[in-house]
């Protein structure tokens, strides 16, 4: 047993060596794409108009970069399409809530994601980001409201469950 032990360790390393460079190069791979992505439609958009869509992908990208007064620029264009399905309205006022909510302007955020609930009321993310920036302003029944609402459209939402129990919690805590 003794005589197998540097090559259980070796064998070990090794695998730990393999694993690794496969995360890695799974990121890599992931980076350059999104690069090549965010190189094109910056090229396209400057060369000539984009679609809605165009200017969704770019301004999220921008999100993913955490440039945010960039990516609500773009989003603003994308809501300038007439044309536009409420879903996919749905979609750009809920990142450009998530845009808002990251630079700490809560006030828009709620408007923006309340934006998304008025062009798609089953919404299941806008309503657990709402939620969520409810949390941020203290403003707890809100937020349990905005939990139990997505509760009742997807009652196996794990967001929802482990944040509306938590803040139930702090509900009852506080009003005893």
């Amino acid at each position: 047993m003794s005589e197998n032990l540097p090559l259980i360790y070796v064998s070990t390393l090794l695998v730990i060596l393999v694993v690794a460079a496969v995360v890695i190069l799974k990121a890599i791979i992931q980076s350059r794409l999104s690069e090549n992505t965010f190189g094109k439609l910056q090229k396209k958009l400057k060369e000539r108009k984009g679609t809605s869509e165009d200017y969704y992908q770019l301004g999220s990208l921008y999100l993913d970069k955490k440039l945010f007064v960039q990516s609500l620029g773009l989003f603003e264009k994308a809501l300038k399409d007439k044309e536009l399905p409420a879903e996919n309205k749905a979609l750009i006022h809920n990142a450009m809530g998530y845009a808002y909510f990251a630079q700490e302007q809560y006030d828009i955020a709620i408007r923006k994601y309340k934006d998304a609930l008025k062009y798609f009321p089953e919404y299941v993310v806008a309503l657990n980001n709402l939620g969520n920036v409810y949390e941020k302003k203290q403003l707890i029944a809100q937020a349990v409201e905005a939990y139990d609402q997505a509760l009742e459209i997807e009652p196996d939402n794990k967001i929802a469950k482990r944040r509306a129990e938590s803040l139930k919690k702090r509900l009852v805590t506080s009003d005893s």
